[in-house]
């Protein structure tokens, strides 16, 4: 088994297509064809399945292609870490983050980070919060930004911001005459969530103290999307919660409410594997959001952060 033959299973997995992966490594089809064969006569298992169109692994290629970019980005590391300059930021990164940060983070810092950081190439991927930190382990991920505490002793956590949890509400005063709402004035009825998998979910349904949704009368209801939820309470269909960030326009003022301090918020935070060793990328990426994100984020003091489990 060589290091050659990992990086040829790899770019296979992520072209399905032997020519396309040929040219990726910089090879002939015929030779990386043999080398992938030679490595499966060698453990005595079948990577990919031949027969499916386009190529796709097997169930035990799926873990061993993941094994191979860990291994690989583990070696990678080691000759920058060895050989490398440890300021040097430049090379192609993949960041995950989840759907519920992704829409409104994104667009205040992405432009800023790239133009001052020409050498570097991103792969921005939406994922949600347990497939990124199985990914993170895997080596899939470089860099994630998610809502934290995990909690995980393989990860380090550099935290950025909390951001405030608000009522979504055609009528914010439903449920308080007062400027802001206390939590436990919060019913299960027509309450809109999205769908389950998300950490957000989890997070207001902790708020609200209601460990499954209550069913509403006349629809039942399954999105991934904050923006689809919006529209539905502008509609009178129900009401949610969203993030102080998914509020980005004064039209949206009359749907709001704030809650009582201590206000639940959700922590949110750049997460790296342990191994990861471009701290200097790191200390950018957490300046550039801290300096990008609005003011009144960087002021919360009095505020209860919402478990996302």
């Amino acid at each position: 088994m060589t290091l050659q033959q990992l990086k040829y299973i790899v770019a296979l997995d992520h072209k399905r297509h032997y020519v396309k992966a040929a040219e990726e490594c910089f090879v002939t089809q015929p030779t990386l064809t043999i080398q992938v064969k030679k490595l499966e006569d060698e453990i005595g298992s079948t990577i990919f399945n031949r027969e499916k169109t386009p190529l796709e692994p097997t169930p035990i290629g799926v873990i061993l292609i993941a094994k191979a970019k860990s291994i690989l980005r583990e070696v990678n590391e080691f000759n920058e870490y060895a050989y490398g300059d440890k300021t040097n930021i430049s090379g192609e990164y993949t960041l995950g983050i989840i759907p519920t940060i992704a829409p409104y983070l994104l667009p205040l810092f992405l432009e800023e980070f790239l133009t001052t950081h020409p050498n570097i190439k991103l792969t921005i991927k939406e994922m949600q919060t347990e497939h990124i930190v199985k990914a993170l382990h895997n080596g899939t991920l470089d860099i994630s930004i998610i809502s934290t505490p995990l909690e995980d002793p393989g990860l380090k956590e550099v935290h950025l911001y909390q951001e405030p949890f608000l009522l979504y509400c055609k009528d914010p005063k439903q449920f308080s005459q007062s400027e802001k709402v206390n939590q436990d004035d919060l019913t299960p009825e027509k309450l809109l969530l999205l769908e389950e998998g998300h950490c957000f979910r989890n997070q207001v349904l902790n708020i609200c103290k209601h460990k499954k949704e209550h069913s509403n009368h006349h629809f039942s209801f399954k999105s991934g999307s904050i923006q689809t939820i919006k529209r539905l309470v502008k509609a009178g269909l129900g009401y949610s919660l969203v993030p102080q960030l998914s509020v980005n326009h004064p039209s949206e003022d009359r749907f709001i409410k704030s809650f009582l301090n201590p206000m639940p918020t959700r922590e949110i935070s750049i997460v790296i594997n342990k191994n990861f060793t471009k701290e200097k990328l790191i200390d950018d990426l957490h300046l550039t959001i801290k300096k990008s994100i609005p003011d009144n984020l960087k002021e919360i003091n009095n505020y209860r952060k919402v478990a996302w489990r």
